[in-house]
């Protein structure tokens, strides 16, 4: 039975945040210009895409036998081991994979007609591509070493430089793209941190990830990096007039960062402690990008 719990855990709505602040950001940067109709229908267009891939992401790594090698829950990385359970089939998650495309097609293609750019149906149809090849074959993006890189890119610069499009019809702009980058940053942090976790099994399935370079032991280096990075892309913003000063009160995030990339460091192979590290590295992805927005009006 298709309960609201199991849904939730199917569709993986914790992450949509990663997918809608950076939209969000990008769609108000564009001072003095705002058109709400576009930006729901681009916000919703967003949400969908992301839903579907991380439907598509779950059936991928049950195919390939990743999602298989431990079959527990830990929530925020592993997949939702609804398919182990034997709660969902694959064909579900094939199915509602590609409901929620349909939905992002149809807002993407509403807008096309609204703004009169058929510019928006190819953008779409190539995000939408990465989006699935991350996972699936032939490509398996995420399999190559390669699937951090796609992740930054989909999450930051076409997010935010979408949402400004949108807004503006300028692309494409130099402005939002420094914008793109502190997210950009975070989210592949995210993704980094929940790849330590998984490497074990991971590696066992022949999907290699960036841990597969660093080794466990030395990956929250990597992990420091990227946060690093994203906060210096925020410094660099706020230096060229982009963004507010405030913006630099994100910067008291590096705290829950630094015991973030300690729990990588100590804890890399206990998997009920490294829930603490993603649940940290999600909440300042999250509370950046509203520092962000919030600096945007000041």
């Amino acid at each position: 039975m298709y309960t609201p719990k199991i849904i939730i855990r199917a569709l993986r709505l914790p992450f949509i945040t990663a997918s809608a602040i950076p939209f969000i950001f990008g769609s108000l940067i564009g001072k003095g210009v705002f058109h709400p109709a576009v930006f729901l229908l681009g916000l919703s267009s967003a949400v969908c895409m992301h839903l579907s891939a991380n439907l598509i992401n779950d059936l991928a790594d049950s195919q390939s036998g990743a999602d298989w090698q431990d079959r527990a829950f830990y929530g925020f990385f592993g997949g939702s081991k609804l398919i182990q359970e034997g709660l969902l089939t694959e064909k579900f998650y094939l199915h509602f994979s590609l409901l929620f495309a349909g939905l992002s097609f149809a807002c993407a293609a509403a807008l096309a007609v609204m703004l009169d750019k058929a510019l928006i149906i190819g953008v779409f149809c190539a995000v939408l591509a990465a989006g699935w090849l991350y996972s699936l074959k032939p490509f398996s993006f995420s399999y190559r070493r390669v699937g951090e890189f796609i992740i930054f890119i989909l999450f930051g610069p076409v997010l935010v430089m979408g949402g400004y499009f949108l807004q503006t019809g300028i692309f494409p702009d130099l402005k939002s793209l420094i914008l793109s980058l502190p997210l950009g940053f975070l989210v592949t942090a995210i993704l980094f941190s929940n790849e330590i976790a998984d490497f074990t099994q991971d590696r066992s399935a022949a999907k290699f990830t960036w841990v597969s370079i660093t080794g466990h032991r030395r990956g929250y280096l990597l992990y420091m990096a990227l946060v690093a990075l994203s906060f210096s892309a925020v410094g660099y913003a706020v230096y060229r007039g982009y963004l507010n000063p405030t913006a630099m009160f994100s910067l008291i995030l590096l705290l829950p960062a630094y015991k973030a990339a300690m729990i990588l460091k100590k804890d890399f192979l206990k998997k009920d402690k490294l829930t603490v590290s993603s649940k940290l590295t999600i909440m300042i992805h999250a509370l950046t990008g509203i520092i962000l927005i919030v600096s945007i009006f000041l």
